[in-house]
């Protein structure tokens, strides 16, 4: 009966949030069925460990989804993300319009601008480029998914993206960690996607199907303000859609230059690199062994500092820049700021969710399966990630469910095995960033609408730019890893 409740509370939580209801009540909800059917004290599960749980990802979390959204929304009032996107039109042109659509995406993800910013920051560019070049607009949404929500998410090192720090905590690992996996498994994810995105073009082209879609423009204003697409994105990302229209856009300064665009993005790669490797190692902070600070050590928190340093320098060299081009600072910030309150507040109740369902009796049936997954510890995380990320439609949820319940358990197994933590955290990151994009993930939802496309138009080119090519550079890192270990 308790297994049953589990399934039966997942059940209920997928299908209801795929409906459009509000995953702060269901997360709950669901919950409470679970440990109804189990037997167990409701109210005691609700206020003890559902909300623990939950709060205590909100304080390890939220720091980082405030100042990633905030300088998101900066990068965009500013004009920077349509300057990085204007640059890559005009160097690559209309005859390479897919290839500067990824790398566009790709740079200003990988430097921290959230990826819902840049659907909606990029899409009126990739309509206008894919129009230009008579590329199938139904293309548009894999482009774009492939250079935001794949490899910069989960494969290059250093990304600032939440479901890369949520692993540093459980294994101590810094962005940096498995730089050269990470690094291979990038070139797996973007070779496939563009070598998929080629042949489909050519077929298009074959076929004498060429460039249809409505108007970027009132796709992107419909999308925005789109409550269902709210909700769902609300559980994938760190941005909340509904701030992507608001803030101190519109500066009366002209557009910053390529250089000044840039700058900030590769402010977080550097500053992050730094405080990982040669700040934070050579301090003396032995203070944090003391209660008050919570008895932990630099490795409990070494990774989320420099990555919110980062940020932090990040939007201090973006402002200073940009003095003449953001017309009101303070409207900016506070965007930036409303928008990172419904995703980590959406997060964390999946959270919660998973620490009662790991709670339950039956959970511990479902752990000897996890963990006696064929193929050694690697590849049960790898599975575990995958499943919880497919279930829940949620990348850093699915991640923080599988690592609440089985990061300590896995650390055990990569001491016994000898598994560098560095290349448990490379996996279950990509793990996570595989069957997340099922039709029901919110990134998906957006994306579709802001590109006004539908998932019988593009969602094929999705799963195979998005989770085939993932699941390939997953095996990869597992086969590499397992033999030469982590580098």
């Amino acid at each position: 009966m308790s297994l049953a409740g589990i399934l039966l509370g997942l059940g209920l939580l997928i299908w209801l949030s795929y409906r459009g209801w509000s995953v702060l009540v269901l997360a709950p909800v669901a919950a409470l069925v679970a440990a109804l059917c189990s037997g167990e004290p409701l109210l005691a599960h609700w206020t003890q460990t559902f909300m623990l749980s939950a709060a205590g990802f909100v304080a390890q979390f939220f720091p980082l989804f405030l100042l990633g959204a905030i300088f998101g929304k900066m990068m965009d009032d500013s004009g920077s993300v349509s300057t990085i996107a204007s640059f890559m039109t005009q160097r690559l042109g209309p005859k390479r319009a897919v290839l500067a659509v990824v790398v566009a995406g790709a740079l200003v993800t990988y430097g921290g601008v959230s990826l819902f910013v840049a659907f909606f920051v990029l899409a009126p560019m990739a309509h206008a480029l894919f129009r230009a070049g008579n590329v199938p607009a139904r293309l548009m949404p894999a482009a774009l998914a492939l250079g935001t929500s794949t490899f910069t998410m989960t494969a290059l090192p250093g990304s600032p993206a939440i479901q890369n720090a949520i692993p540093m905590p459980f294994f101590g690992t810094t962005a940096f960690a498995a730089p050269g996996l990470g690094f291979i498994a990038a070139v797996i994810m973007m070779g496939f996607g563009m070598w998929w995105l080629g042949r489909a073009q050519a077929a298009a082209g074959r076929a004498g199907e060429g460039y249809a879609a409505p108007a970027a423009a009132e796709v992107h204003r419909g999308a925005a303000e789109d409550a269902l697409v709210r909700e769902r994105a609300s559980t994938s990302g760190s941005f909340d859609p509904s701030e992507a229209v608001r803030g101190g856009q519109g500066g009366a300064a002209a557009a910053p230059g390529i250089v000044v665009a840039l700058l900030p993005l590769g402010v977080v790669v550097l500053v992050n690199l730094l405080m990982s490797t040669v700040v934070f190692p050579r301090m003396n902070l032995d203070y944090l062994a003391q209660p008050q600070f919570g008895g932990i050590t630099l490795a409990a928190v070494g990774g989320v500092w420099s990555v919110l340093v980062a940020l932090s320098v990040a939007i201090v060299v973006l402002a200073l820049l940009n003095r003449g081009r953001l017309a009101s600072l303070r409207a900016t910030v506070d965007a930036g700021a409303n928008a990172s309150v419904l995703p980590v507040l959406s997060v964390a109740s999946l959270v919660g969710f998973g620490s009662v369902v790991a709670a339950m009796p039956a959970f511990a049936a479902v752990r000897e399966w996890v963990l006696g997954i064929g193929g050694g510890p690697l590849v049960s995380l790898a599975v575990s990630t995958n499943i919880l990320a497919a279930l829940t439609g949620s990348a850093s949820g699915g991640l923080t469910i599988a690592l609440d319940a089985l990061g300590h358990t896995y650390m055990q197994l990569a001491a016994q095995t000898g598994i560098d933590p560095a290349l448990m955290h490379r996996v279950a990151v990509i793990g996570a960033g595989t069957l997340d994009s099922l039709p029901h993930n919110g990134a998906v939802v957006t994306l579709l609408a802001v590109c006004g496309s539908t998932h019988k138009a593009s969602y094929r080119d999705i799963v195979m730019v998005a989770i085939v090519g993932a699941l390939l550079a997953l095996v990869a890192v597992i086969a590499l890893g397992s033999v030469l270990g982590s580098f």
